[in-house]
């Protein structure tokens, strides 16, 4: 699927839903400092390896295994947000969210074994955090606020397979479990803009880092040589996302 595309048509529908909504609604007290927030957009890998290097052997044949980074694998994914938020004061809000990643694999370069080409296909990569954290919010106008936030959480990783091909080897071996499903830390800090449409819808935009600590190995190369080549799994992305706030 061609997320930017979806994301851009959002960049259109968003305002208008949240402008249909400030309609539909009769006028409210905002007293309350409750909010729910949803969002969509996409991220992009800046750094982690979903292999490193190696050297060793398969099948009694001498391997290399070359470094791919998440961006080499993956490119740009999905990125999917939904929470809440308490006002502490006019200006600083506790907020909680999940967070979903979703990215499809391309078929990769590994390097070689023997005298043929290495290729790996894996299996996609996804994520599901719960980040906790505090947002502080500054006026621009009446109706636009900027924000900076920062959060800290707890991420579950789908376990990741990947299946080693090498043609003129005639070798298609699956390693299982290339990665186990792993429970793993979460760090992120955005800023963005709120745009109030009402006194109780308004929408966003932001941009920020999200940081997942690296992945549980288990993986059928043990005795190969290569049982090191995913030592190195931390990913840090860079996603942008746009979505529509309401006060409760």
């Amino acid at each position: 699927m061609n997320w930017k595309g979806f994301v851009a048509g959002l960049t259109v529908f968003l305002p208008l839903a949240s402008g249909t909504a400030a309609m539909a609604q009769p006028a409210a007290s905002t007293d309350s400092r409750w909010s729910v927030a949803a969002g969509i957009g996409f991220d992009n890998s800046i750094s982690g390896n979903i292999n490193s290097s190696g050297i060793g052997t398969i099948e009694n044949q001498a391997v290399v295994i070359t470094k791919n980074s998440y961006e080499d694998v993956y490119g740009t994914g999905l990125h999917l947000m939904f929470g809440g938020g308490y006002m502490l004061n006019d200006s600083t809000e506790a907020i909680g969210t999940f967070t979903f990643q979703s990215l499809d694999a391309d078929l990769t370069p590994m390097g070689d074994i023997g005298i043929s080409r290495l290729y790996g296909q894996y299996t996609d990569y996804q994520t599901l955090s719960l980040d906790l954290g505090l947002r502080r919010y500054t006026n621009l106008s009446s109706r636009v606020r900027a924000y900076g936030e920062g959060t800290i959480g707890i991420g579950f990783v789908d376990k990741t397979d990947v299946t080693l091909v090498a043609p003129t080897a005639n070798l298609n071996r699956k390693a299982n479990d290339f990665y186990d499903q792993t429970a793993a830390w979460t760090l992120g800090g955005n800023v963005g803009v709120l745009f109030q449409t009402s006194p109780k819808v308004g929408v966003f935009g932001q941009l920020g880092f999200h940081w997942v600590s690296g992945m549980a190995e288990i993986d059928g190369l043990v005795g190969t040589g290569l049982d090191t080549i995913n030592d190195h799994s931390a990913r840090t992305t860079i996603p942008f996302l746009m979505g529509v706030r309401f006060r409760l």
